[in-house]
């Protein structure tokens, strides 16, 4: 009898000495913040690396894939860009369920592999460039975005939204440094294979650094989703649905300025060099953004961020269609760099503070990002469609912010349904009392 009694003793002291030592690394620690520095670096390594797709498509069209349109060029940054939200639906669901470095080790892999890959890719050969950039790096990016965001809220709780917009802001540090580096060794003498491998060897050194830094919180037991039952609770709830569809109107136009800026201001007239350098200053102001937006948060909401930043995005792709000078170039570099950085960091903490439990974060995020990634999918073509072989640039500028403008206002009603809960669950509170 007292030998059956000891080991469920000590098996209960096990367990709350590991609910100790959990509460305890909640909030920050050595493995914490090698964690998010870990998310640092996947954010730069993935998403910074698409958000340069706009060195590319200026490349390409100049000089690579001449015989294709802007729109059909534009395609292979857009699928990147809808494979990372898309795949989330996957990796999220998959994050849940405890397998979180199989999908760090498994994506990290794949990056890797399709930027040498792209390396190979011939002149003029448009469906390998589509398979290698488009497609592998898409899915190798998806497969690491939610999981190397959704880390953090295990090593933190208080500090999550600053720490969630730190890890964010590695994405615009790494739109800064690919483009100087993507610049000057597409061209002669390196080249486009020698350029692209060199990259790639830079991006596999960091990714493999973020592997080995990243840690799941000790004592955190995988906690499996149902995908169809949060799919309906999404629906039912009111403010996570206008999220969602103020993000899917937002995106048709948010990738426009990234793809088409430095072209834009070469077709314009103005120094090949210094237009070269354009994306470097609006990702330069988009760092800023991030990093300074968990600051901002905190004395204006989450929800109410959201929607300054994406109402004066909006209103900054329009000025788009005034764009000539250096001087109007530099401006909005700066400023929608600014905004673009705040809308980027703001996305996660505002699916957070949307999410009433967060055993279901991976999930909600899963499936708002793969329902407004079609947003990021059909923008930039359809604004290359617009652009035509003349270079319209005011047709094109116009659609993706009149787009863009009217996601803004779907998160306006987002925030006031948002209020509108908030009031009606503390009335039900002070009720239960």
């Amino acid at each position: 009898m007292t030998s059956e009694s000891e080991p469920r003793t000590l098996h209960k002291e096990e367990a709350t000495l590991q609910e100790d030592k959990v509460s305890v690394v909640l909030e920050g620690g050595r493995i914490a913040w090698a964690t998010a520095f870990g998310s640092f670096l996947v954010q730069f390594c993935g998403l910074g690396y698409t958000t340069s797709f706009g060195i590319y498509q200026d490349f390409y069209t100049q000089h690579y894939l001449t015989n294709e349109t802007s729109s059909a060029i534009s395609w292979i940054g857009s699928l990147n860009a809808f494979l990372i939200d898309a795949v989330g639906l996957v990796s999220g669901s998959l994050y849940d369920r405890g397998y979180f470095y199989h999908l760090m080790i498994s994506g990290s892999l794949l990056q890797s592999f399709s930027l040498f890959m792209l390396s190979l890719s011939k002149p003029d050969q448009y469906y390998q460039i589509f398979l290698s950039q488009g497609l592998g790096l898409g899915v190798a990016t998806g497969l690491m975005y939610i999981p190397s965001m959704a880390i953090v809220s295990h090593h933190f709780q208080e500090r999550r939204t600053l720490v969630m917009t730190f890890a964010a802001s590695g994405s615009s540090l790494g739109a800064i440094i690919h483009p100087i580096i993507l610049n000057n060794l597409l061209k002669d003498p390196v080249g486009f294979a020698n350029g692209v491998r060199a990259s790639a060897g830079f991006v596999s050194a960091l990714l493999l650094i973020a592997c080995l830094c990243m840690r799941t919180r000790l004592g955190s037991l995988p906690t499996p989703v149902n995908y169809i039952a949060a799919a309906r609770k999404c629906i039912r709830d009111v403010p996570f649905t206008f999220m969602m569809a103020g993000s899917f109107l937002f995106q048709i136009g948010f990738f426009y300025p990234l793809f088409f800026f430095q072209l834009d201001s070469i077709k314009h007239g103005n120094n090949i060099t210094f237009s070269s350098y354009s994306l470097v200053i609006l990702n330069a102001s988009s760092c800023i953004g991030r990093v300074t937006s968990g600051f901002i948060a905190a004395f204006t909401g989450v929800p109410n961020l959201a929607i300054i930043a994406t109402i004066s995005c909006s209103m900054l792709i329009l000025g788009m269609i005034g764009l000539s000078s250096m001087a109007s170039v530099v401006v909005l570099c700066i400023l929608y760099g600014y905004c673009s950085g705040l809308f980027i960091a703001i996305g996660g903490p505002l699916m957070a503070a949307l999410t009433p439990d967060l055993s279901e974060l991976g999930a909600r995020m899963g499936i708002a990002l793969f329902s407004v990634g079609f947003g990021s999918l059909i923008g930039t073509p359809l604004s290359g469609a617009l652009l035509t072989s003349n270079y319209t640039w005011w047709k094109s500028s116009l659609f993706s912010g009149i787009v863009s403008l009217a996601g803004g206002m779907m998160y306006v009603i987002m925030r006031f349904t948002f209020v509108r809960r908030q009031i009606e669950d503390k009335r039900i509170g002070q009720l239960d009392i």
